[in-house]
């Protein structure tokens, strides 16, 4: 129903966020992941979104990146995997690590988080696997390419925020740069944000 909301981030707890667009705030739901790279309040923000309708609530979803929300709506179509577990899983791994473990057929990378036990990790690969190993060849290329796409702008971004740079000034550099171009190694990214901010 909603593809994305781009407006004022108002405020920012651990597992929510709340964004005002025209006049209107959403609260979403996020991950750590997600909330670890959204900009100070006061900023612009634009995050992907998915709404979970239940007879007693509507609950908004949102995802700093598209391969974060495409993860999450396939998590949830496990057995027995809700909303909360799928965003539990996407703040104890990233999008990367958990595609490859369903593809790779490790489930042991999920037993650390909260509420996956053994046989939730083993459905997850079971159900899932199949899945993505049916999508089309261009569409099969396509998901590790935009899953490692934003595991890359994540560890630059971290990087840079762990130095002590302003979310916001750091997204802005490390997005501009990848736009350019996507090839380079986490280290290249890091040190041409790095020159970008200090001439900025």
């Amino acid at each position: 129903m909603f593809a994305y909301f781009r407006g004022r981030l108002v405020s920012v707890l651990p597992e929510e966020a709340v964004v005002e667009v025209s006049g209107i705030g959403y609260r979403f739901l996020v991950s750590a992941s997600t909330s670890r790279q959204l900009p100070e309040p006061g900023g612009e923000i634009l995050l992907y979104s998915h709404l979970a309708v239940r007879e007693d609530a509507h609950q908004l979803y949102g995802f700093i990146t598209e391969a974060e929300r495409q993860m999450f709506r396939l998590l949830i179509l496990t057995s027995g995997v809700g909303p909360k577990l799928a965003l539990a899983v996407l703040s104890g791994m990233q999008v990367a690590d958990v595609h490859e473990a369903i593809l790779a057929n490790t489930p042991e990378p999920l037993y650390g988080i909260t509420g996956v036990g053994k046989k939730t990790a083993a459905r997850i690969i079971l159900e899932l696997r199949d899945k993505i190993l049916k999508l089309s060849p261009a569409g099969t290329m396509a998901a590790p390419a935009a899953l490692l796409s934003s595991r890359l702008r994540d560890d630059a971004v971290n990087a840079l925020v762990t130095l002590g740079f302003s979310k916001v000034t750091v997204q802005k550099a490390v997005g501009g740069i990848l736009e350019n171009n996507s090839a380079l190694s986490v280290e290249e990214v890091i040190k041409s944000a790095l020159v970008s901010i200090h001439n900025s």
